[in-house]
């Protein structure tokens, strides 16, 4: 089975340095076939026979024992992420100041991020919610500090347990996979 691997807060700013280089070999050590990554933020591909909770369990350990600071990751099945963007609504093709995926990691429970959206108040923007990843739209940049993405979603606890890619890498994600043999 091919896979995604979205890793969180690697390589931004300086901090939290991940070669990709040296990931990939070591998924590739841990047993992983035909890994490959896409920029320098924690993209990454590769192919398993394993189920998706042994994948998760081996790339925790991975991840523990090469770093030393934590790295939430998200990890979803091409079939799974190619249904994601099938499943889209029409809006998320339409001109948006900002279009960006918040990818629910392994270990978040997605009732409390559910639960959030469910009791928030939007400004100027809207949202989706997939299986794996809520998309979140924002119609004007001029009224993006106004939103509730930018007032109240970095303050919530789970906020550290997503991983978010903007709407232009979640579609070369998805060309590149579909694209794959």
């Amino acid at each position: 089975m091919r896979y995604i691997l979205l890793l969180r807060g690697i390589n931004v700013g300086g901090k939290n340095k991940v070669s990709m280089s040296d990931l990939k070999e070591l998924l590739l050590n841990a047993g992983f076939e035909d890994v490959d990554s896409y920029i320098n933020s924690g993209n990454l591909f590769f192919s398993s026979v394993q189920n998706c909770e042994s994948c998760i369990s081996k790339i925790r350990y991975l991840l523990e024992t090469n770093y030393d600071f934590s790295i939430p990751f998200a990890l979803i099945s091409k079939e799974e992420f190619l249904e994601e963007k099938a499943g889209l609504p029409d809006w998320w093709e339409q001109e948006l100041a900002r279009r960006d995926v918040l990818f629910l990691s392994c270990t978040l429970d997605k009732s409390n991020i559910l639960d959030f959206i469910d009791k928030a108040t939007f400004h100027n923007e809207i949202v989706h919610i997939g299986r794996h990843a809520v998309f979140w739209g924002k119609y004007d940049e001029s009224e993006y500090l106004k939103t509730t993405y930018h007032k109240k979603l970095m303050k919530q606890d789970f906020y550290k347990k997503i991983t978010i890619r903007n709407g232009n890498t979640f579609e070369k994600i998805a060309e590149i996979l579909e694209n794959e043999r």
